[in-house]
């Protein structure tokens, strides 16, 4: 689930469809508690706004003949990216903006609504032939015309590279963003800006906080002339407030993070109708507290959910995602003044017995130099075996690498776990959750610091005999897949495993999206400058010191990271005759959204460990290990969809009719045959 809303008594959320390939849709809960699916197949709500997207609804206020005000929602579907309507009770959506040239070229996220509830004030994101996509602030009207007139969106804010958080003030009169330009990614530097807003566009912008080393994010209006907003001027991302004149004023000083980084629609804090604000705040966990601007203080709000998202309000109640020891994510609605919390709908109602789900535990351990690193152990979990000795262990790397991992229950964790694997999931330097000087530890460091962290990590768990030094392996994806492949390097793993991991840096500068084409400048220096060091970190230029197994793991359509990248390390590998395994995923991008996939690749998984580590698991399809390279195939296109869905069931587009939730259809396990791909 994504993004919840509260609007009086009615949430609505995002939620997945893995089932059904990969699709999002809408959900609303009304006062009475009836769920209500509102987006059926093909329709997908998710925005490609810097690839990554973000929050991809709005729910709108809608006046029928008696001046009852009914909600609709205004969302970004996912195969054009055009802004589609749908009224309530209607049968099917309506276009709000005008078809572009191509799919998806022109695009849209951050969706806030007028004062008036007249128009969509939003980033618009286009795609020209240039190749360079522009972004800008919009306006358009919620009337539909600019779907046959694209005349009526008036362009609001020009000029920077990147926007977030387009906000009206109340009152209508001015508007307040979120602004940032190459070679800086969210987290480095941006700025708060606003200007007077009327209907031909915003007059007299300027820049309230931020600058080149200051990442200012998720403004909010207290009222209509005072903002709210998080920034990590002293170390910290902390609250503070501003008036459209002054200083700013921090909140609450704390050598905590009062949000979780950076994505397009998040909001980690909401305030109260009576002024107080609920704020979430921790490390790479955060939890809600109540912050009083009477009195300053800030008081924690007691609860079993030791993981919480991003938050809403109707006002009164706080609307949010959450999780803790036991409880997967879940829906929830937090009363501020009880501390009373209500789960309204769970991500999973089956999940195995509390004795297999691993009990996660945060530490922290010295890396080279006595640096600090931050991890969670998740110790093999089994009621009906008891292992004896030293555990098998697999050192956890998540992608980003300017991201963060959370002690949120994982199912995909808990496969390994209640198999008699163990897993430290590591926070290496870089990691979002410790602050500013902790994330720039990776600066021009990426490929050195967090292959030493996990490397120390796992030597830490060694060292406590918990885990067996002959079977330790590392995994990850994306970016963690560049430190898992180069931490195969080194003598402490005996294999790894890398999900559509990088393994070619400079490739990856040349054909990377818009959004991170400068974010290899921060992470290693920028080019040509720095072309040795490109090379010198690639995984692909690194193939001799790795004489271990490896299983790789990609989808066909990566435009992030194309098949080639893995293949041509496959390659490499077969040249030197060490084992390894390339399955490529037909139709799946830079992750893998179907069930089918994940299920399959958990499965490749275990199977390979068991291969290296002298066990055979049961119920789960074998795997070969080859010393001959994969036949290569051409990279998806840049003009295709990202991620694109497999074929969905032929049906009636008409036929998307608010529909109650039918039961969820019973789970099935896949047969054990190969994909096509893989057996090609």
């Amino acid at each position: 689930m994504g993004f919840p809303t509260a609007v009086g008594e009615q949430i609505w959320w995002e939620e997945s469809r893995p089932h059904e390939g990969g699709r999002t849709t809408v959900m609303r809960r009304d006062a009475d508690g009836t769920t209500t699916e509102l987006l059926g197949a093909p329709w997908s709500a998710r925005t490609r706004v810097h690839e990554y997207g973000g929050r991809s609804y709005l729910p709108v206020p809608r006046r029928d003949d008696k001046a009852i005000t009914r909600h609709g929602i205004v969302f970004a579907n996912f195969t054009d990216q055009r802004l589609y309507l749908l009224d309530k009770g209607a049968k099917k959506p309506r276009p709000l903006t005008p078809e572009p040239a191509s799919a998806g070229a022109l695009r849209y996220a951050d969706l806030a609504l007028s004062p008036d509830g007249k128009r969509i004030i939003c980033v618009q994101e286009s795609h020209g032939e240039n190749g360079r996509p522009t972004r800008s602030i919009v306006s358009l009207p919620l009337s539909g015309r600019a779907a046959e007139d694209a005349d009526a969106i008036t362009e609001l804010v020009t000029g920077a590279d990147f926007y977030a958080s387009p906000l009206p003030s109340p009152d209508g009169r001015h508007l307040a963003w979120i602004a940032w330009n190459h070679p800086r990614m969210p987290w480095d530097g941006t700025e708060l800006r606003v200007g007077a807003l009327d209907k031909n566009g915003v007059n007299g912008a300027y820049t309230l906080k931020g600058g080149v080393n200051e990442s200012v994010l998720f403004p909010a209006w207290r009222d209509n002339t005072h903002l709210y907003f998080v920034s990590d001027w002293p170390g910290w991302w902390n609250l503070y407030e501003i008036g459209l004149t002054g200083q700013a004023i921090a909140l609450y000083p704390a050598e905590e993070e009062f949000a979780g980084g950076f994505a397009l629609g998040t909001q980690p804090y909401r305030q109260l109708d009576d002024g107080r604000l609920v704020a979430l705040h921790g490390h790479a966990d955060l939890r809600p507290s109540i912050y009083d601007p009477d009195t300053a203080a800030l008081t924690p709000v007691s609860t079993a959910l030791n993981t919480w998202q991003t938050l809403s309000t109707n006002g009164h109640a706080i609307v949010a995602l959450a999780a803790g020891p036991g409880t997967p994510q879940s829906l929830v609605r937090l009363n501020p003044d009880s501390g009373r919390v209500d789960t309204l709908r769970s991500s999973r109602a089956d999940l195995p017995g509390a004795a297999y789900l691993p009990k996660a535990r945060p530490t922290t351990m010295s890396g080279r130099y006595g640096s600090t690193v931050h991890a969670n152990v998740y110790p093999p979990a089994n009621p009906h075996v008891t292992g004896e000795g030293p555990a098998p262990y697999v050192v956890w790397v998540h992608g980003g690498p300017v991201a963060h991992a959370t002690t949120e229950p994982d199912l995909a964790k808990a496969y390994f776990t209640s198999r008699g694997i163990g897993i430290i999931d590591v926070n290496y330097g870089g990691s979002t959750g410790y602050g500013r000087t902790y994330r720039k530890r990776l600066q021009q460091q990426w490929g050195v610091v967090d292959v030493e962290d996990v490397t120390a990590a796992a030597q830490a768990l060694v060292d406590e005999g918990k885990a067996d030094p002959e079977r330790l392996a590392v995994r990850g994806g994306s970016a963690g897949g560049l430190t898992t492949l180069l931490a195969l390097g080194g003598d402490m793993f005996a294999c790894g495993t890398s999900l559509y991991g990088v393994t070619d840096l400079l490739r990856l500068a040349e054909k990377t999206h818009d959004f991170e084409s400068h974010f290899l400048d921060s992470l290693i220096g920028p080019l040509p400058g720095y072309w040795a060091t490109y090379r010198e970190r690639s995984p692909i230029n690194r193939v001799e010191d790795v004489d271990v197994p490896v299983l790789l793991l990609q989808g066909s359509q990566d435009l992030v990271v194309p098949p080639s990248q893995a293949t041509a390390f496959a390659t490499s590998l077969a040249e030197r005759g060490i084992r390894h395994a390339y399955i490529e995923f037909e139709g799946e991008g830079h992750g893998f959204r179907t069930d089918e996939a994940r299920q399959r690749a958990l499965e490749a998984e275990l199977a390979f460990y068991g291969e290296i580590f002298g066990f055979t698991p049961p119920d789960v399809p074998g795997i070969e290990l080859v010393t001959e390279p994969p036949r290569s195939e051409p990279d998806p296109e840049p003009d295709l969809v990202a991620e694109p869905l497999p074929p969905l069931e032929a049906k009636d587009p008409s036929d998307t009719a608010e529909q109650p939730v039918p039961a969820r259809p019973t789970e099935t396990r896949a047969s054990g045959e190969a994909p096509a791909a893989e057996q090609a």
